[in-house]
């Protein structure tokens, strides 16, 4: 039975037993930080377990796709050395809330097995948790097996309740006991049963487990029973296809079968040439494929943190296994295919968005393949000196520079080490990396407000309704860091009021500018941060009377530059969901800057993007401005903000009590300030967009007056272009175009006039070849040639020549171009790269090339004679 037909069998017959099949969930749990990846089949039915969920359904089965590769959960060091450990693998499950308990749960699993699975049933064996003797009677007394091969397994991980067969959510909260099933591989097979000494054998393979959600464990450890018991099942399916398949290993199961036979395929075309079809390697790549492509298609793209990171390391450890079997060119990606094909109907996900994962990973090899051949030379290096010295342990210092220089994560060091029996210093890498954070602080330009010691009350903000607040209180003044009475003209100082109107810098927003004044003083507000979360310090310049603490100002902000900077905000929530919508909902904010100049605008993003993709989002974004839709914000508790479907940044901390905006059709998390009507923002225009960091793109665009202005910038341009091509703004590519086409003509002409020119210097330079051993030999220089005309030149010597060795040169302001060309019937004693080499070497320059035809730069013309006059005698050596 083939793994996608168990994955359906699995799925109709508990559909048959009442239960709804629902889809899997995605690899990036959306509704859950606590987790990295989705990790399990109950995943996404915690909030039902827990009760803060209700379905229209009490019975559930699903096959859900999961990965361990980072946090608690983590497989990825035995990826490839193991038989049955994946990054990615597909968990069937069955799931009862609050519906039935043991007694169905373990006859329906019996009843798959037996009779469905036709699995021998005296192959068959059982673990309960050791107290458990209802699970016990169930299997011994109603399902018959014999109590020889039913196993009650204690608390064997030394505490009260910690056991293999008891399960826990966390530290309090649902849990219960549970019920594996494992399958008895046979004597042949090294291993005892589950319980035994010898239970880490391959012989006994757990393929199922069952728990049952039996009690709720409060804070003092007391077991409190469940109103309402559930059931939370898991079989993985590649081992349950490893079993109905009759192989040991996963990796033997048809789906791995196919996979692995597209690995070697890909890497064989990438210079591999013919790798060993058993090696780990293979199986690596194979995994990780799965893992890579899943974790694509539910938006995630390489980078340096978070998903992304893990991401990076899975795609990047496969890289480098393929590189150990010889590729040494992107062969990664050309197993999506192969994968759909496998994959594509049970997740459609993978057919829809086939191309786009192929160009995400494709970028991923293309990066790292420019960088690995220098990271393995070094490491390989470092561990042939660590053997010479007969020590087993890489300097973290080492592992560090292959980390920040040529982006080895530490466990991809640590898996080419593995494999030599070296371990790595992890602390010493640590260390390394602290020390740079470090220094990357220190050199970073702090704001004044970081390290003010404050212990006052906070600040009242009111810059929502307006921007001008009368009777502030000054209730804290400093000066070089440090807290002052009072501040006087010319002292450039931080003000903290008790009320405020003005914005300090968060969320991306920058800080109002304005003033501070009453009838003796006035102080310039040139910034605002926050010194602490509720704490604004006023950032200027006193620059009438004196600031004292006790005194009452009147605080007014810059109101044209907040009116710009709210433009630019409010328009960046629109661009935000634009790009959703046009580039898909991979799309995630990966920073920004909001301005009164301009919106700056980063996101995850695997390409650049087209013309007319940026159009269709400037279309959105001002069909949203033209609506003139009311902008609404609302606090709420977050629990309420996540029911209304309001975007919230992956990573960001949030309180109990949010805030919620709606503009036009965005709803977002913001505490920034913005538009009244979107209509305000007046108009949109992206103004640049390229890419930061690998698979981060940025977008700079304009809004209101600024908009206005770039346009009309950009149309002066076009006026003077047009004029200067004598043609008016509607003729202006047509005349463009003739005047490309202009110098594309000339450039022919040029090209011809200068290889005529050539040819007849070359007729002439015949009669300068002279005769070494009964080799022609001749150096000259072409005047005006260039590399084209060299080589031509070159050709033509050498069939008029028929036995020669040449080098030709070619000086154009303060760069010299070489050529150099052998006959075939000397290239055995005199190569052409070697020649030039030798010439360009004296020339300021190196170069290289075929043992017949070879080329070379320079940067000293002065010394070209004699270069050129010693090429007789280094030819005459070698003859």
């Amino acid at each position: 039975m083939k793994a996608a037909e168990i994955r359906q069998t699995f799925l109709k017959f508990f559909e048959s037993k009442g239960h709804t099949i629902v889809p899997s969930s995605p690899v990036v749990p959306g509704d859950d930080p606590t987790l990295l990846f989705t990790n399990a089949g109950m995943n996404q039915f915690k909030d039902v377990f827990l009760g803060f969920d209700k379905r229209p359904y009490t019975r559930a089965t699903t096959a859900q796709k999961c990965i361990r590769a980072g946090g608690k959960h983590n497989d990825l060091e035995n990826v490839g050395y193991t038989a049955r450990h994946h990054t990615f693998f597909e968990m069937l499950g069955n799931f009862s809330f609050g519906d039935y308990f043991k007694r169905d749960a373990l006859k329906y699993a019996w009843e798959l097995l037996t009779e469905h699975f036709k699995l021998p049933k005296d192959k068959l064996w059982a673990t309960v948790y050791a107290e458990d003797d209802e699970a016990y009677d169930i299997w011994v007394k109603e399902i018959g097996l014999p109590a020889e091969r039913v196993v009650r397994i204690g608390d064997n991980k030394g505490a009260r309740y910690a056991s293999d067969n008891f399960w826990m959510m966390g530290d309090t909260g649902p849990c219960g006991p549970c019920s594996e099933i494992f399958y008895d591989h046979g004597p042949e097979v090294a291993g005892g049963p589950p319980g035994s000494p010898d239970a880490d054998g391959d012989r006994y393979i757990e393929i199922w487990n069952n728990v049952f959600m039996q009690f709720n464990r409060t804070e003092d450890g007391q077991m409190h029973p469940l109103p309402k018991p559930s059931v939370d099942t898991g079989m993985g399916l590649e081992r349950i296809a490893a079993v109905l398949q009759g192989v040991h290993s996963n990796y033997e199961i048809d789906l791995f079968v196919n996979l692995l036979a597209a690995a070697k395929q890909a890497v064989d075309v990438a210079g591999a040439k013919d790798c060993d079809p058993a090696s780990p390697s293979l199986k690596v790549i194979a995994d990780h494929i799965r893992a890579c492509s899943f974790t694509v298609a539910d938006g995630v793209i390489p980078g340096n943190e978070g998903r992304g990171y893990v991401l990076r390391r899975i795609c990047r450890r496969a890289i480098r296994h393929g590189y150990k079997l010889g590729a040494r060119a992107p062969f990664f990606h050309r197993l999506v295919p192969a994968l759909v094909k496998e994959m594509g109907e049970a997740y459609p996900e993978l057919r829809q968005q086939q191309e786009r994962i192929t160009d995400v990973l494709k970028q991923e090899e293309e990066r790292f393949f420019q960088t690995i051949a220098n990271g393995m030379e070094i490491l390989e290096s470092a561990l042939a000196t660590l053997a010479q010295a007969g020590k087993s342990e890489l300097d973290g210092e080492t592992a560090f520079k292959l980390h920040d220089t040529y982006g080895f994560p530490l466990d991809l060091t640590a898996d080419v080490c593995r494999e030599r029996g070296v371990t790595v210093d992890a602390a010493g890498f640590d260390a390394a990396m602290a020390r740079q954070r470090e220094q990357a602080r220190a050199a970073g330009k702090f704001k004044m407000a970081q390290g003010l010691e404050y212990a006052g009350v906070p600040t009242t903000f009111h810059g929502y309704d307006k921007l001008v607040h009368e009777q502030c209180q000054v209730v804290a003044v400093y000066v070089d860091g440090t807290a002052v009475p009072s501040a006087r003209a010319g002292d450039d100082a931080v003000i903290v009021l008790d009320h405020t109107p003005f914005y300090a810098e968060s969320g991306g927003q920058v800080g109002d500018t304005g003033e501070l004044r009453n009838n003796t003083s006035r102080f310039l507000v040139e910034d605002t941060q926050k010194i602490q979360a509720d704490v604004y310090g006023h950032h200027g310049r006193v620059v009438e009377g004196e600031i004292k603490v006790g005194d009452t100002v009147s605080a007014r902000v810059d109101g044209e530059k907040r009116a710009r900077t709210v433009r630019n905000h409010s328009a960046t929530h629109l661009m935000h969901k634009a790009l959703r919508e046009v580039l898909g909902p991979h799309v995630q904010q990966k920073g920004s800057l909001v301005t009164p100049e301009r919106t700056r605008f980063d996101f995850s993003h695997h390409a650049p993007l087209t013309a007319e993709e940026i159009r269709r989002i400037e279309a959105l974004v001002n069909a949203e401005i033209l609506a003139n839709a009311d902008t609404q914000a609302r606090v709420m508790p977050i629990e309420e903000a996540q029911k209304l479907g309001a975007m919230m940044l992956f990573g960001e901390k949030y309180g109990d009590q949010v805030r919620v905006l709606d503009i036009g059709t965005s709803r977002e998390l913001c505490g920034g300030t913005h538009v009244r009507r979107t209509g305000d923002i007046g108009l949109f225009k992206i103004v640049s967009e390229g890419g930061v960091a690998a698979g981060i793109r940025r977008i700079e665009a304009v809004t209101g007056d600024n908009a206005l202005a770039y346009l009309q910038s950009l149309e002066s341009t076009v006026q003077q272009t047009a004029s200067t091509l004598k043609a008016t703004p509607a003729e202006l590519q047509k005349r463009v175009s003739q005047v490309l086409e202009q110098v594309r003509s000339l450039e022919k002409e040029v090209a011809t006039l200068k290889a005529r020119l050539a040819a007849a210097q070359g007729d002439e330079l015949l009669a300068q070849a002279v005769d070494v051993k009964g080799l022609k030999v001749l150096a000259a220089t072409l005047d005006g040639a260039d590399a084209k005309a060299l080589r031509e030149t070159m050709d033509k010597l050498k069939d008029k020549l028929k036995s020669a060795a040449i080098v030709l040169a070619a000086v154009d302001g303060g760069k010299v171009q070489l050529a150099a060309g052998v006959t075939p019937d000397a290239t055995a004693k005199v190569k052409a790269g070697e020649l030039v080499n030798f010439v360009a070497q004296q020339v300021g320059g190196k170069g290289g090339g075929k043992p017949d035809m070879a080329m070379a730069g320079g940067t000293e013309p002065a010394k070209l004679g004699p270069a050129l006059a010693s090429v007789q005698g280094w030819v005459a050596e070698r003859l």
